[in-house]
């Protein structure tokens, strides 16, 4: 009896060398690294299409008088003529035009003179005439250029600049409503007569000479614009 008592105790108790509840097989190490990296090791695919390098723009160069163009300047219109030559010394024009209009304003007559003032009066008709009548110049009334002479007329006077084609005088203007305008008769006069006195006036510079009204008494009709070749500094009056 005593010894089923025992047999029963040692049944219900836990013994001692019973398996743990927990396996204490080790954990499996993780692969992963200790700090992960921001990005692949991979290397990238090559794109297919290689961007286009952009340059800043360069400065554009200054474009070229137009082919054909009455001494190099659109604004002119007229023709080449061949050397004019002379046998009074200082007369003559090595590579003369025959001048018909400027900035599209034609001249009341043909004109034949040097490119220098022939480019000056461009210049001066766009820049200050058409401006200052507010584009009305619909014709510029002219009374000479080219002819070899002395100077203001005076038989045995220096060589004129006229006789270099180096000169042009106006006498008037004609407006696009067909009212016109001298220089003997409307000379700082009216509206009109005044603003042609102040294109006149605006020329010293453009021109190396400007001789006019109450100048020195040879120019009283007309408006005398000239380019000198042996003056640096312009002479108005």
């Amino acid at each position: 009896m005593r010894r089923l008592a025992l047999a029963a105790l040692l049944t219900a108790a836990s013994p001692l060398w019973a398996a743990p509840e927990v396996s204490p097989r080790p954990h499996t190490r993780s692969l992963a690294p200790a700090v992960a990296l921001d990005y692949s090791l991979r290397p990238m695919p090559r794109p297919t299409i290689v961007p286009k390098l952009v340059l800043p723009p360069s400065v554009a160069p200054a474009p070229k008088a137009a082919t054909g163009a009455l001494c190099g300047v659109a604004g002119l219109g007229g023709k080449p003529l061949p050397a004019r030559r002379s046998t009074t010394t200082g007369c003559g024009i090595e590579d003369p035009v025959e001048v018909t209009s400027v900035q599209g304003v034609p001249l009341s007559l043909p004109l034949e003179l040097d490119c220098s003032v022939a480019k000056a009066m461009n210049d001066w008709v766009r820049t200050v005439l058409q401006p200052t009548f507010e584009q009305r110049v619909r014709r510029i009334d002219v009374a000479g250029g080219y002819v070899c002479r002395g100077r203001n007329n005076v038989p045995g006077a220096k060589v004129s600049e006229h006789g270099r084609g180096r000169a042009i005088d106006v006498s008037g203007l004609t407006f696009t409503d067909g009212r016109s305008v001298t220089v003997a008769r409307d000379w700082n006069k009216g509206r009109d007569g005044q603003l042609m006195a102040r294109s006149y006036k605006a020329g010293c510079g453009i021109f190396g000479t400007t001789l006019g009204p109450g100048s020195d008494g040879y120019h009283e009709d007309h408006m005398h614009f000239d380019m000198p070749s042996n003056r640096r500094s312009p002479y108005c009056r």
